[in-house]
């Protein structure tokens, strides 16, 4: 197939372009500068000079492509204007790709999170389970930006294969400099221990980068349209499990942070608003429907590398 991936040169974008790139389809990655282009094509892909605030660009790269695997975000747009101006920003890329693919039955497999049908659900969440709605009374929270996945769920009525990959608020490799790990890694340096909500017990899902980028083929390849997948290898990792293995491994104490300091935020920052839920989820429609098996090291084992904790 030819294959437009649209963030290629990130976290998950350059694995995703290798995966893609190992299974013999043809890649060509959207790149807005030279530096970018360089990456792309140091991936194995060809390269098509774009960004995202060109919709009519982005539309013609779509046409031209037998398939387009989303996973940019615009971190200018984010860091500017919040969650709401990033969903703004992100609608208008799925209603272009809408528009390009529409009745082709070609493929538009989109990046999601596995927040959107919500947290704390009691149990863990399912492929099954929808995008939480969102309204206007949900502007300026993360549950805001699910209108975008709902979009792309929607596009599967207009003759779009459209599919969403949730990945897990951990997604771990050697390259990885700006996920939670590294900021988590970073926080308790700088606090001198390493910190957990409550009793530590809400549980986390991860996967190794690596592993997720299958998924983004799978879906590319076969998935049928209007599904949600979950990349998550461990869907039920205790946050306190998490902050006793850093902690052995910085040689800091793993304590307990309490929820009136977590509501501040006082300890953990921006990421309170993540730190104190609960995200379990289960991958076995994943697995069994795309065929789907994690080979990459799992969290604890990633974190035993040794690439988290350099020397010095």
């Amino acid at each position: 197939m030819r294959v437009l991936v649209v963030g290629g040169t990130g976290h998950t974008g350059s694995y995703v372009i290798q995966d893609l790139v190992a299974a013999g389809h043809e890649v060509t990655g959207l790149a807005r500068s030279d530096t970018a282009a360089a990456a792309v094509s140091g991936l194995g892909a060809k390269v098509r000079r774009g960004d995202l605030e060109d919709l009519d660009g982005l539309k013609a790269a779509a046409a031209d492509s037998d398939g387009v695997i989303h996973v940019a975000y615009r971190r200018d747009v984010l860091m500017a204007g919040g969650l709401d101006a990033l969903a703004a920003s992100e609608l208008s890329s799925v209603l272009a790709y809408g528009e390009a693919l529409k009745g082709s039955g070609k493929p538009l497999v989109w990046a999601g999170t596995m927040a959107s049908p919500g947290y704390n659900l009691g149990r863990p969440a399912t492929e099954e389970d929808p995008a939480l709605p969102s309204g206007d009374e949900h502007k300026g929270t993360l549950r805001f930006r699910n209108i975008v996945e709902t979009t792309v769920i929607g596009l599967a009525g207009q003759g779009v294969r459209s599919s969403v990959v949730r990945l897990p608020n951990i997604a771990h490799s050697t390259t990885d400099r700006e996920g939670f790990l590294p900021l988590l890694i970073a926080l308790s340096k700088d606090k001198g221990v390493v910190g957990y909500p409550g009793d530590g017990e809400n549980l986390w899902g991860a996967v190794h980068i690596r592993d997720a980028a299958a998924v983004f083929r799978l879906a590319l390849e076969k998935g049928p349209a209007g599904k949600y997948w979950h990349a998550v290898e461990d869907g039920t990792v205790p946050f306190r499990k998490l902050a006793e293995a850093i902690g052995s491994r910085l040689g800091l104490p793993a304590v307990s942070i309490p929820a009136d300091v977590l509501m501040l935020p006082g300890f953990f920052g921006f990421l309170a608003n993540l730190v104190p839920h609960n995200f379990p989820a289960t991958n076995l429609v994943t697995r069994r429907t795309l065929g789907w098996e994690p080979t990459q090291p799992n969290l604890l084992a990633d974190l035993d590398n040794g690439h988290y904790f350099p020397a010095g």
